[in-house]
């Protein structure tokens, strides 16, 4: 049998059909304490902008508040969409996230912005292209202004000027590259960072890019070697039609995203059920669901276990993606939560 990967979470943090932002925040909560408790390694947030059924529009807000929610686990971005934000914000932002729980903080930071490039333009209001061609040297510089010696500004007329993201660092993140192309896995390679691939939503390409990542590696002080691992959406139910049943809204909702169909909460089972997809979505539907983890606890420990042994990685990190039937509390995650507590049984 193979060896069972570490385990970690990614959140988006849902809202479902009559849920208020509260609410799924509340559930979120109570989702984070949950994988703490379970043994999973990481909690990461996403960001995304501008999306009726997505509430994870700012990751550090939300790190800080699963931060002192939990006690053992690491808890980071999955990632910043760096052309979005200004590289000395990013670097205060978490360099205070790092003095409020030291050793657990990651920063996974994103090429892409995460959003329409109306949404884009109210971010940054410089435009996508020159902030996405300067993402190397963004990079860097918040790694420089994280550390306790900071980032020296040179004036070309003479005189330097210190500039610190926090007074006293005793410690700053890891900085994590993410990406779902060459482009990111190469940058990591070249800055000797860890890097992850997208495959939650992704999925094609992984192996070229794992390969070129390993192949390419330049050893750092912090990251002597290569670390890396995948991400996965995945459902667990105590059956296997429960869990394909649990599956059905995100699903169907990463359809209409595909179909470039308007966007709207995300579905209750019930409203699924109640409203049959057409050829095209039942079509995405498919060609996702070859991708996804959705079954019983020992199946889908089972594949998880080939998965990340297939591709050369010790860690897995799952977005729960169970959805809810209508009667559920509006307040709570019971069947994320499900999904947690039944794979950390069946791969323990």
């Amino acid at each position: 049998m193979s060896t069972s990967p570490a385990l970690s979470v990614l959140d988006l943090v849902p809202v479902r059909t009559g849920q208020t932002s509260a609410q799924a925040l509340t559930s979120t909560i109570a989702l984070a304490k949950a994988a703490d408790g379970l043994g999973f390694r990481r909690y990461w947030f996403a960001e995304h902008h501008n999306m009726p059924a997505v509430a994870s529009t700012s990751p550090p807000v939300l790190i800080a508040a699963v931060a002192t929610q939990t006690s053992r686990i690491r808890v980071g971005s999955g990632g910043v969409m760096l052309p979005n934000h200004a590289p000395l914000i990013v670097a205060e932002q978490f360099a205070a996230l790092e003095a409020l729980a030291p050793g657990r903080i990651d920063l996974g930071l994103g090429r892409a912005p995460g959003s329409d490039p109306v949404i884009t333009q109210l971010l940054r209001r410089t435009g996508t292209t020159s902030e996405a061609q300067q993402f190397p040297d963004h990079v860097q510089e918040i790694m420089r202004l994280m550390d306790a010696a900071g980032e020296t500004i040179r004036f070309t007329s003479g005189g330097t000027y210190d500039v610190h993201a926090t007074p006293d660092a005793v410690g700053s993140p890891t900085v994590w590259l993410l990406g779902s192309s060459d482009f990111s896995a190469q940058l990591a390679a070249q800055l000797g960072l860890p890097y992850v691939f997208a495959n939650h939503f992704a999925g094609d390409g992984v192996e070229r890019a794992m390969g070129l990542y390993r192949q390419e590696y330049q050893p750092s002080e912090r990251h002597p070697a290569p670390e890396s691992f995948l991400t996965a959406n995945v459902v667990v139910a105590p059956t296997r039609d429960e869990a394909e049943e649990r599956a059905l809204p995100q699903l169907r909702q990463f359809a209409r995203l595909r179909s470039n169909k308007p966007m709207r909460k995300m579905e209750t089972i019930d409203e699924v059920r109640g409203d049959p997809s057409d050829a095209l979505e039942d079509s995405l539907i498919q060609q996702n669901r070859r991708r996804w983890f959705i079954g019983e606890p020992a199946q889908v420990a089972d594949e998880l276990r080939g998965f990340a042994e297939a591709h050369g990685v010790d860690e897995v990190m799952i977005s729960a993606a169970s959805g809810a039937y209508a009667s559920e509390p509006l307040d709570e995650t019971p069947a994320r939560i499900q999904t947690l507590e039944l794979l950390a049984g069946a791969m323990a």
